[in-house]
């Protein structure tokens, strides 16, 4: 089948609270947290400027780029501001109003795959597919749990969006707390 998805391919990741309201996952914005390039959250497009809302799927265990991603896989995810906005990383605690809904870690971008062990690594997990092979296709709703302490956390929105985001990503310990906040359908760029 052509729809599923390959490491290399680029994406734009829809945030499913509020019937898909949520926004889409976008660098905003220098991140202050130590060895952080960008702070991410969300924005309404997923090209509020050129490179921002797109991600490259990287495997994390070397598979191959053009190979299947599969349910359950450990990806990078490569923002393409700029042509190299860092790559998806969790830095830091998150706010205390986050930790009060059960948040974890503040997430930003970092120049590096892993500045630390594990927390540039996401385990991405498929709610369903069709046909139901494992691989994860375009128009999936997927989780993505940090590898950090191998227990980052789900990634999520959770609360108002610094620098004109929409809303604030950060990771929980619930994979889907409330509203849909951890759903995160996928979309070819």
């Amino acid at each position: 089948m052509a729809n599923e998805l390959k490491y290399g391919d680029r994406v734009h990741l829809q945030n499913g609270y509020g019937n898909w309201g949520g926004g889409y996952l976008d660098t905003n914005g220098a991140s202050s947290d130590a060895g952080a390039k960008y702070g991410v959250s969300t924005a309404d497009s997923p090209t509020r400027a050129a490179g921002t809302g797109t991600w490259q799927i990287l495997s994390a265990t070397g598979k191959a780029d053009g190979t299947n991603v599969v349910s359950g896989d450990l990806v990078h995810l490569r923002n393409l501001y700029g042509n190299d906005g860092g790559y998806l990383d969790t830095n830091g605690a998150a706010s205390a109003e986050q930790k009060n809904a059960g948040g974890k870690y503040n997430v930003s971008t970092s120049k590096d795959k892993d500045r630390a062990p594990g927390t540039g690594r996401w385990r991405i997990f498929a709610q369903s597919s069709a046909p139901a092979d494992q691989n994860v296709r375009a128009g999936d709703v997927v989780h993505l749990f940090n590898a950090y302490g191998d227990n980052g956390g789900f990634l999520e929105t959770n609360g108002r969006g610094p620098g004109g985001g929409k809303y604030d990503v950060c990771t929980n310990a619930y994979y889907n707390r409330s509203g849909n906040v951890g759903d995160w359908k996928l979309h070819r760029a």
